[in-house]
């Protein structure tokens, strides 16, 4: 059975840290493009980052570049999403997803991600 979990999340100040994880299970990261999504209230779900194990690729969303770094063990079958100078905009439920060796083809919407955690709230203040 394919599980993503993720963690992490909590309140935090504007300029501050987090780092999220993903405990994957039931697939291998070698096999599966990992990515991180969000999706703020009234808002639509969008990509935040992703990595293409297929062919390399690594993707992230303008405005978090410089800011969030993705990264993963796949010893641990676990990638992190580490998130710095956070900002009240970064405000969302954080998911992170798997599909089948590629994310480009659906990056940033994550339309085409096979499988889902529950997510893990973020919410940074003012």
């Amino acid at each position: 059975e394919v599980q993503l979990v993720e963690s992490g999340g909590g309140l935090v100040q504007a300029g501050g840290s987090l780092r999220l994880s993903c405990v994957t299970s039931g697939f291998s990261l070698d096999d599966y493009a990992i990515g991180w999504y969000r999706q703020a209230p009234g808002k639509e779900r969008e990509g935040v980052s992703c990595f293409s194990t297929g062919d390399g690729n690594m993707y992230y969303a303008d405005s978090v570049k410089g800011r969030f770094t993705f990264s993963s063990d796949n010893a641990k079958n676990t990638v992190y999403l580490q998130m710095n100078s956070l900002r009240p905009e970064d405000t969302a439920v954080y998911y992170c997803a798997a599909e089948s060796l590629f994310c480009g083809d659906n990056w940033p919407t994550g339309f085409a991600m096979d499988y889902w955690g529950k997510g893990t709230l973020v919410t940074v203040s003012s």
